[in-house]
């Protein structure tokens, strides 16, 4: 808040009197020419820089992110990391053993369809993708109850779509890679070329898709999982996840000065320049 106030009151100043102190030489000519003090433009010319700093923090606003979730239209995380199950969630294109114990005329061998749903004797489609083993198991169980006394059902996994998951923002090599069994966010980013210097590492982003609900965003401090002190941060990534790296703060600045002064690409804003009577 103190920095805004700053920017502001610095920036709406300067629209009335400007950094430039504008001195009429001893020698100067007949005609009455202005000319700047070697001095003084020496001392503006790092006032100038200054402000650039200043607008280039106005610019970026308050320094305490805002939950992705109160932006747009995402689901609250689950409450604990720790929470989120690493067992293998079905996915469409996955081929599926359906076994019965007691009724062996029922097993099944099916393919989850695009729909995500597979096709049953006896209770004909049921939803498959986006559960666990165990949550169709138990899905399939309360279904056949009303067939079968002791229903007693398996579902085995033996093999899988070729899932992606997607690392973009600032690593080496951003763009989809295949997820293969086990992969967590460190080595997915490992994988995608590791985090750049101008990485925000303690705030990585994980955009996950519930099944058929709406997308969460789990935030990820790697840097809390590379110095030990919370390995737990480390989650296990789910097909279809979106790894995504912003930038760290200084970055931002190092962005805007890179532009404006490195490269002399012009800012436009108006200020006077007022007569200083000797």
């Amino acid at each position: 808040m103190v920095r805004e106030i700053m920017c502001t009151r610095f920036c709406r100043d300067r629209q009335y009197s400007s950094w430039f102190s504008v001195h009429r030489s001893k020698a100067a000519s007949p005609s009455g020419k202005w000319r700047l003090s070697s001095f003084s433009a020496l001392r503006e010319g790092a006032g100038l820089l200054l402000l650039l700093l200043l607008l280039a923090g106005c610019s970026m606003g308050p320094t305490t992110p805002v939950p992705i979730a109160e932006q747009g239209e995402l689901e609250p995380p689950p409450p604990s990391l720790a929470s989120v199950s690493p067992e293998y969630i079905i996915q469409a294109g996955d081929k599926l053993d359906v076994k019965f114990y007691y009724s062996a005329h029922l097993n099944e061998s099916v393919t989850v369809r695009p729909d995500g749903r597979i096709s049953l004797q006896l209770v004909h489609d049921v939803q498959a993708a986006s559960l666990t083993t165990s949550e169709l198991v138990a899905l399939l169980n309360k279904k056949y109850a009303s067939y079968l006394n002791d229903p007693d059902i398996s579902v085995i996994v033996r093999s899988f779509d070729s899932q992606k998951v997607y690392v973009d923002g600032e690593v080496g090599r951003p763009g989809v890679m295949t997820l293969e069994g086990y992969m967590t966010v460190m080595q997915s980013i490992a994988g995608a070329g590791g985090l750049k210097d101008s990485a925000r590492g303690s705030e990585v982003l994980v955009i996950r898709r519930n099944g058929l609900k709406k997308p969460f965003v789990l935030t990820v401090d790697l840097a809390a999982v590379m110095d030990g002190t919370d390995t737990t941060q480390d989650i296990v990534l789910k097909p279809y996840d979106i790894v995504y790296v912003p930038k760290s703060y200084i970055a931002n600045i190092n962005t805007f000065i890179d532009l404006y002064i490195r490269k002399n690409i012009p800012i436009y804003f108006s200020y006077g320049v007022y007569k200083t009577v000797q």
